[in-house]
């Protein structure tokens, strides 16, 4: 994944100063339940979250790391329940109402995982629909809101999508939280892709109404280059972690300590043990500053922009639509299918090519870009842009190696 033509997934690149930050880490071995076995790291932490609460515009929440985007969107499953609910700690699901939760057809599927992980079941997590470019359709969940209150289910949640996985999508943060606020439902923010946008002056009005939301997830190791893994759940509602979670260990959160025991931030958490996740990212911004964020990332939307520009000009490329955050999707059109018409039969030799084109490229050893079916979409490639040193000439060899390997299938 360090490779600087490695374009599969939504992370990439090799950050040296981050990389210092692992190996130190690791000979470290420490753990972040207590203040006094990770004194440094606790102080790291509290520095780094009220940076990024800062840019989110949560004046005086809380957060904690997580292993990985998932594990945060279902962190914030479980404390908007126990904020709406909070004799379920005790009594479990059987002692509240049937509540459900609200997110776009187009969402990450930690969301499905995480309803279900908490025994709702996935009845109980309702799509709305999205439009043409995969933004959530606010008239479509308030009708769907309307439609389960009238089923007799309780809604309590609403997830909006800041850079959706496959286009990049930012759904109407703003228009949706109008709605949150009036049937009074937890809005969460899975900006587990695009929150790294929040560094950009130029692409952070893309997460516009962001400070309205209660909860977000915002993983640095994908559009900020941090490495794997570096995941942080936050939310405006500063204690809702502890009392949520908290099982009072006395063998480790003794409240009789020497200390201001406030930093022993282990009871905010699901887990006990928890890796050192900060030390790489602190290193890196450090070394970057707020300024060296934002020319990379404006670099990185820049370059998907050229790419799209790229396909739109070159033969047998099909551009599906303009990029929102670094994702750029299109079709390659081998020479044999140019020109004909667009039969059932004519898509699915072109459902064919991503995954020929694809062996190609990794036999070759030259680059690696996804491919994927969605909905209607017969397979098509999902190009990602999210290695720091990604350069226009890049998506020049992008273009060309694709043609290269594909214009005679």
């Amino acid at each position: 994944a360090a490779h600087p033509r490695f374009f599969n997934q939504l992370y990439g690149g090799l950050d040296e100063y981050s990389l210092g930050g692992c190996w130190l880490t690791e000979t470290m071995n420490a753990s972040l339940y207590t203040y006094e076995v990770s004194p440094v790291f606790s102080l790291m932490e509290r520095v780094v979250i009220d940076k990024m609460l800062g840019k989110i515009g949560f004046e005086d929440g809380d957060a904690m790391f997580c292993p990985g985007g998932s594990i945060s969107n279902m962190y914030a499953l479980n404390i908007a329940r126990y904020f709406k609910y909070p004799e379920v700690k005790k009594k479990g699901i059987k002692g509240i109402p049937d509540i459900c939760a609200f997110t776009s057809e187009k969402c990450h599927y930690s969301i499905g995982k995480g309803v279900a992980f908490m025994g709702m079941g996935l009845d109980n997590l309702i799509n709305v629909k999205t439009d043409a470019n995969g933004k959530m359709i606010p008239e479509d969940l308030e009708k769907k809101i309307l439609e389960a209150k009238a089923e007799g289910k309780t809604p309590y949640f609403v997830n909006a999508t800041a850079g959706t996985t496959v286009f990049g999508a930012f759904d109407p943060i703003d228009e949706i939280a109008d709605i949150c606020q009036k049937y009074n439902l937890w809005m969460h923010v899975d900006g587990a892709w695009g929150g790294g946008a929040l560094l950009s002056k130029t692409y952070s009005p893309l997460l516009k109404g962001v400070e309205r939301a209660d909860s977000m997830t915002w993983n640095p190791h994908k559009l900020m280059g941090v490495p794997q893994q570096c995941s942080l759940v936050f939310t405006k509602h500063k204690g809702l972690l502890e009392q949520c979670h908290s099982a009072n260990a006395s063998y480790l959160f003794q409240q009789d300590k020497f200390y201001d025991v406030s930093y022993d931030t282990g009871d905010k958490s699901i887990q006990c043990g928890r890796k050192n996740d900060v030390l790489k990212l602190w290193i890196m911004w450090k070394n970057k500053g707020d300024e060296g964020f934002e020319r990379d990332i404006d670099n990185q939307f820049e370059c998907a922009k050229y790419l799209a520009q790229l396909v739109q000009e070159r033969e047998g490329f099909e551009l599906m639509l303009e990029p929102q955050c670094t994702n750029v999707c299109f079709y390659y059109i081998p020479k044999r299918l140019r020109g004909l018409e667009r039969t059932p039969e004519w898509w699915n030799e072109i459902s064919k090519v991503g995954p020929k084109v694809k062996e190609g490229m990794m036999k070759a050893g030259s680059m690696m870009v996804g491919y994927q079916p969605d909905g209607d979409f017969v397979n098509f490639f999902r190009m990602i842009i999210s290695n720091l040193d990604t350069v226009k000439s890049d998506m020049d060899f992008v273009v060309d190696e694709i043609d290269r390997l594909g214009k005679d299938l």
